[in-house]
């Protein structure tokens, strides 16, 4: 597409990861010819996940590049097409919807599906990017099953942080919480069941200095002191970072209505947002599960959401 093209399409969506490429799929088999922009990161978040292991169909570990390829695969062998381009701003107060993209090029479309996802907040330390997927994450329900047996560290001190620990307390050996503060945010009831975990400690006035680790992956952290206290060392085979994510939603704040977080917010059970004829599914809507099945299925019920809505209105 040309930096100065405008196109008219009947349904655009907007992201490539579970939860669009599933939304491609449904769309382009009820004959709708979806365009999928792709954005900066096609294949979502899986593109940064190596091993898979809870994607239902699959009895081998599956790679997570791996996977999305295969979805953009069918999704353009049964009709989608795919724009490599991010969208910059979507005008919902006129119809059809006007798209506009980083490329300088713009298109219009009747149905917009929005399925942006969402990005884990990470330390920003250089030694979590080294083992990024060799013992450091920040889904513990997606890589905890990995860990059975073994000790490993949690980071943050929030409701997430806090769920994490819990999760992998039942699958890990030891789990260690780090907190930068002597007090957890999280709510009571949460730190009830944290506290009353025996295999659960926690370290206090503490940061994470430096992911230690050698080609095997993670063997430890070394933590910084908040209160002025030595650094110390603790020996983990695994750190799942859980700070919080941030959902891809900018370009959007104009266009629908969002949360006090930077989600959107879709009508309960359902995909629709406030304006008719916008449709939003995966991370960018889902603050709890932020699994790529469930992106999968909030895709498959935004394009099906779409194709009603279309059907009402001719």
């Amino acid at each position: 597409m040309s930096a100065s093209s405008s196109t008219h399409e009947h349904v655009v969506i907007i992201g490539a990861g579970a939860a669009g490429l599933s939304a491609g799929i449904y769309t382009a088999r009820a004959n709708l010819s979806p365009v999928i922009i792709a954005g900066l990161q096609p294949g979502g978040q899986m593109t940064i996940t190596t091993d898979v292991e809870n994607y239902p169909g699959f009895a081998d570990v599956i790679q997570g590049p791996w996977l999305m390829t295969e979805m953009q695969t069918q999704a353009e062998n049964v009709g989608a097409r795919v724009i490599y381009d991010l969208v910059t701003t979507i005008d919902a107060s006129t119809r059809p919807f006007r798209i506009s993209l980083d490329s300088g090029a713009s298109m219009t479309a009747d149905v917009v599906i929005l399925a942006t996802g969402a990005q884990a907040r990470w330390l920003g330390i250089d030694s979590e990017q080294t083992f990024n997927g060799r013992g450091v994450s920040a889904c513990a329900t997606c890589d905890g099953f990995f860990y059975k047996g073994r000790d490993v560290a949690v980071i943050g001190g929030g409701n997430t942080a806090v769920e994490e620990a819990l999760y992998l307390a039942n699958i890990c050996n030891k789990v260690t919480l780090v907190h930068r503060r002597d007090s957890l945010r999280a709510e009571q009831i949460m730190q009830d069941r944290l506290f009353k975990k025996d295999n659960i400690s926690v370290e206090w006035n503490r940061e994470v200095a430096e992911v230690l680790g050698d080609d095997g992956g993670v063997t430890g952290v070394r933590l910084a002191s908040t209160t002025g206290e030595a650094d110390k060392e603790i020996a983990v085979h695994g750190m799942f970072v859980a700070i919080g994510h941030d959902p891809a939603t900018a370009a959007f704040k104009e266009a629908v209505e969002l949360d006090d977080e930077g989600y959107i917010i879709a009508e309960k059970g359902g995909t629709r947002t406030s304006v008719d004829g916008i449709f939003a599914a995966g991370d960018c809507v889902d603050k709890i599960y932020r699994q790529a099945v469930t992106a999968a299925g909030m895709g498959c019920m935004a394009a099906l959401d779409a194709e009603r809505w279309l059907g009402e209105q001719s």
